[in-house]
């Protein structure tokens, strides 16, 4: 089965019913001051030309999607990583960070990074195992936002502030 990449924009359909169901989740985990967080970065920094949104659709239904903004001139911070309830434990959540890993490197950032929470073991979880390097101890029961980043090694020509091809549902 393909998923189709797309790259869209906070505000289009396809994006509203993963944003709600990542609001359940945090909310359900961490209580109501999770919105408030959430509502910390503006949706426009998660589009071109410093940041990108997009969602792996499977027959026209978002199943799992991701972001990420500007951190700084050579980062780019990962945010929104989701997969759809009823299609976890498929490798979606690797399938968007491999998406968002490749556009990064293509815009010319040379570094990720991201926070996840303290109840968000899964998360923890595959962030080890895709290569990324926790910083904090891991030694340590975690308490607050857990810190990670991955060095992107820079092999093809940076594309700076580029449109990004095939841009749609830009609702």
């Amino acid at each position: 089965m393909t998923d189709e990449v797309l790259w869209t924009r906070p505000g289009a359909p396809e994006v509203a019913e993963m944003m709600a169901e990542l609001l359940h989740e945090y909310v359900s985990r961490y209580g109501p001051v999770a919105g408030e967080r959430m509502e910390r970065f503006p949706d426009d920094t998660l589009t071109p030309p410093d940041g990108r949104l997009m969602v792996l659709l499977r027959e026209g239904v978002a199943v799992a999607g991701g972001a990420f903004r500007r951190h700084d001139s050579t980062t780019a911070e990962l945010k929104r990583i989701w997969t759809h309830s009823s299609y976890r434990r498929q490798g979606l959540a690797r399938r968007v960070l491999e998406v968002l890993e490749a556009e990064a490197e293509r815009l010319g950032y040379r570094r990720l990074y991201l926070t996840t929470g303290p109840r968000q073991p899964e998360a923890r979880g595959l962030y080890l195992a895709a290569g990324y390097t926790p910083l904090f101890d891991v030694t340590v029961p975690p308490a607050g936002p857990l810190p990670f980043e991955k060095e992107l090694p820079l092999l093809v020509e940076p594309v700076l502030h580029a449109a990004t091809p095939g841009l749609r549902g830009s609702g």
